[in-house]
């Protein structure tokens, strides 16, 4: 889908809430037979984390949801990033948890991972409300994280709407290739009144998912470019010092 049917696709959709207009402009995206989502190059490397680990209340929780195409887990991106935040968050415990959704080119399957993210997060902040929860989401797992930050009301499909004060307990979000910043013309940090201050979204330069730039390489290269440790040392200021004034960063090109 070329960026002026995009945007044609924006405007009929004009009074519509932000999160119903990307799905709506990914399913038009994905209606039209054109890859929104580069595919993924899955490291040999890549390990899945199927659940949260070990600790029932850990200090850090994350919560990633893969990229289009990557197997059950974190994905490599994910994987780049947590591998980042452990050593920079002066030794508390790190657990993961791989939002349950397929990933697949049915984009708007993306809502089961809205439902299965919020769920696990509201679980986590009634259950362990000293646990910094941190988001994190790459290309259609950013769209998830999207979703969960940004929806008030149940839209096409997605029905777990997280409650204000679930935001509380989420010490910070990193979302990469988020497809929100091409078809909303805005990234997460613009989008969500509740967690826009503690949310880094990441585009690495002229990446098409996330700009109207044609780098389709781009996409794969987060980890190369440094984008994921950045990423980590945002989330890190604030997993450690919460209450310290910290500015939202954008890489986006």
């Amino acid at each position: 889908m070329k960026i002026n049917e995009v945007a044609a696709v924006r405007a009929k959709s004009g009074n519509v809430s932000p999160l119903r207009r990307l799905l709506m402009c990914v399913a038009a995206v994905a209606v039209s037979g054109v890859t929104l989502v580069a595919p993924a190059v899955v490291s040999p490397g890549t390990t899945a984390i199927a659940s949260a680990q070990a600790d029932a209340c850990p200090a850090v929780q994350v919560v990633f949801a893969r990229g289009t195409g990557e197997p059950d887990g974190i994905g490599r991106v994910g994987q780049a990033f947590v591998d980042s935040l452990r050593p920079l968050v002066k030794g508390k415990s790190v657990a993961v948890y791989a939002v349950n959704y397929p990933a697949t080119r049915d984009f708007l399957r993306a809502a089961d991972g809205a439902n299965d993210a919020s769920n696990f997060v509201q679980n986590i902040a009634n259950t362990c409300p000293d646990t910094k929860i941190v988001l994190g989401g790459y290309s259609q797992g950013a769209a998830v994280i999207d979703a969960i930050t940004v929806a008030d009301q149940p839209t096409l499909g997605f029905t777990q709407i997280m409650p204000a004060g679930v935001a509380d307990h989420v010490a910070g979000v990193a979302v990469f290739g988020n497809p929100s910043i091409r078809l909303l013309g805005n990234p997460l940090t613009a989008l969500s009144p509740l967690y826009g201050t503690k949310t880094i979204d990441l585009c690495n330069g002229a990446d098409p998912v996330c700009s109207n730039g044609d780098d389709v390489p781009a996409h794969s290269l987060y980890e190369q470019s440094g984008l994921t440790t950045q990423a980590a040392q945002f989330v890190a200021d604030r997993v450690n010092a919460p209450q310290a004034s910290i500015t939202t960063l954008s890489g986006q090109g």
